[in-house]
């Protein structure tokens, strides 16, 4: 049985926004498939719970109200076309600074 290779489709330091909820995040790591807890994963509705086996992403995340840390996966994030920064406190802890409608990593990964 051969393995399938899995890409994903949103980059680290990419901003994206959710589908159906109101906010925007910055990826800052990627699971190939689901890697979350059990539990997590059965606190969404059923007929809202994705697939799991896509990517899904770690996102610095923040609302009008709020920052937090989400995990969305690949089916309910598009990306995010305003071109504006992200005010997240956690981003100048991983990230450079925002350019071209991105954020550079600030060190290697291994």
């Amino acid at each position: 049985m051969q393995a399938t290779l899995k890409t994903a489709k949103y980059n680290l330091g990419q901003i994206v926004r959710h589908r159906e909820h109101p906010f925007r995040g910055v990826v800052f790591d990627v699971d190939p498939e689901f890697a979350n807890t059990e539990e997590w994963y059965e606190s969404i509705p059923e007929e809202a719970r994705p697939a799991r086996n896509q990517p899904f992403y770690h996102l610095y995340a923040e609302t009008e109200a709020t920052y937090y840390v989400a995990y969305v996966s690949e089916q309910n994030l598009v990306p995010d076309p305003s071109g504006e920064p992200l005010e997240h406190p956690e981003v100048v802890e991983m990230f450079g600074e925002f350019e071209d409608g991105r954020y550079p990593l600030q060190f290697c990964l291994n």
